[in-house]
């Protein structure tokens, strides 16, 4: 960054400096939040908002609520110190101001640095919250995106501008799986939002999961579980207006977020606190809105701008793809990735059920040789997975049925091949899985032979 963008980004700080802003006075604490007169007139619907305590110090918040002459305000930490008629400022709408040197970096919601270093702010601040592109005039999905995985270079394939759910239990792996595609997925520039995480688990993801040359091209975002849900909902936000203002720069990002259900479950707890009622299995109705306009924001740009690819994780609480937060996410993003407690048991990693998972970007993301391919291996596993107590009960006899015979052959070598990590691209990916077809098909003896049936 040139110093002329460094002295731009300065004077556009100073220049939203407010030399004079409206007082109001704290007429209740109750509940978790903070009812405060005296602004109702100029606050709006998620301004931000600083209560003075009797220790001097301020207490920031949000507000969530307006009733006639009196606002509601959701603070960021628990009202303590805070007494009647303590004073209380308006503050301007939260923006934040991305520039290049953001890249490698490691900021709170706010765009503040956690890494111990100084972070100029860019020329341009952002909202938020903004809306998408223009669903008439943004690009169409781009070309094949190289993952550095076999299973997702060919099964589950993921192209520019896809959004892709990535959905797990706990402790199988996906943790894993995403720092190994900020590695080694094709994007100028990965944008990591890691939402409600434990404290301890943000520098092991940094130094073991992501690794110094993932960081090197990444921005990552945290905002940590034991902080308020007005923070853990905000890094979502910040994370995708990050992201926008490098698709804005013409760069192909990675948006990485994790997890969408910690981001529904922070929402939630400032809906609450809104007044409003939890009535969809826990969650309010907001929720499905908020998430939906979330994952509209990733996706191509306009023509002159870049692609945005988005992986959304869920957590899915015993294996229940029908919750609501996983429901949704499925009926919005273009696929979703399954990871299998049971695949991850017996030791294969990434541990995705291909069965279970879909890439919407098929069949246009291969060519028909391709696509044969890819119906093949999804057949031999589907015959496998629904025989599969009856082979390993040995209650299956060779020759019963051609087709199983394939299965079993192919089974092993179609296992390995899943957890494959793949060097030389994605050409390398569909030579591999072609050649184990092949030595399939020539050991599979001819139809018909040990099967009167034909």
């Amino acid at each position: 960054m040139t110093f002329e963008t460094h002295l731009d980004g300065l004077m556009a700080q100073i220049d939203s400096l407010d030399v004079v802003r409206p007082v109001g006075r704290v007429t209740r604490v109750e509940a978790g939040v903070i009812h405060i007169s005296g602004l109702a007139d100029t606050a709006r619907i998620g301004d931000a908002i600083t209560v003075a305590r009797q220790d001097s110090t301020a207490l920031s918040g949000e507000v969530v609520q307006l009733r006639d002459d009196i606002l509601v305000a959701l603070p960021d930490a628990a009202p303590d110190g805070v007494s009647l008629n303590s004073r209380a400022l308006l503050q301007p709408p939260f923006t934040i101001a991305p520039s290049d040197e953001w890249i490698g970096r490691v900021i709170d919601p706010t765009g503040a640095p956690l890494d111990g270093r100084p972070l100029l702010q860019g020329p341009v601040a952002r909202p938020l919250q903004s809306p998408p592109p223009p669903a008439a005039t943004r690009r169409a999905l781009g070309s094949r995106i190289d993952t550095g995985l076999a299973v997702m270079n060919t099964m589950l394939p993921v192209v520019k501008g896809q959004r892709v759910g990535l959905f797990a239990g706990s402790g199988v792996g996906k943790s894993s799986l995403m720092g190994h595609l900020a590695q080694h997925m094709q994007a100028d520039v990965v944008v990591i939002a890691l939402i409600g995480e434990r404290g301890r688990e943000l520098r092991h993801f940094m130094e073991d999961v992501l690794g110094p040359e993932g960081l090197a091209r990444s921005v990552l975002i945290t905002a940590t579980s034991d902080q308020s849900p007005l923070q853990r909902r905000r890094c979502a936000w910040t994370g995708m207006a990050v992201a926008e203002h490098f698709r804005a720069e013409g760069k192909s990002v990675l948006f990485m977020a994790d997890s969408i259900t910690r981001f529904a479950e922070a929402h939630r707890e400032v809906a609450v606190a809104a007044g409003e009622a939890p009535v969809l299995r826990g969650y309010p109705p907001s929720t499905a809105h908020l998430i939906m306009a979330l994952c509209e924001r990733a996706g191509p740009g306009l023509a002159d701008e870049g692609d945005m690819t988005g992986i959304f994780s869920v957590l899915v609480a015993g294996s229940d793809m029908d919750e609501p937060v996983a429901d949704i996410l499925r009926g919005v993003l273009d696929g979703h990735i399954v990871l299998d407690r049971t695949i991850a048991e017996r030791g294969r990693y990434p541990a995705i059920d291909v069965l279970r998972s879909v890439s919407r970007s098929l069949p246009a993301a291969a060519t028909d040789e391709e696509n044969d391919m890819l119906k093949r291996a999804r057949r031999l596993l589907g015959v496998y997975d629904r025989n599969a107590m009856m082979i390993r009960a040995g209650l299956y006899a060779q020759g019963s049925d051609p087709e199983v015979d394939q299965a079993i052959a192919a089974w092993e070598d179609l296992d390995a091949f899943l957890a494959r990590v793949e060097r030389q691209g994605i050409a390398q990916s569909f030579k591999q899985l072609d050649l184990l077809l092949r030595r399939v098909k020539q050991a599979s003896p001819p139809r018909g032979r040990g099967n009167p049936a034909g």
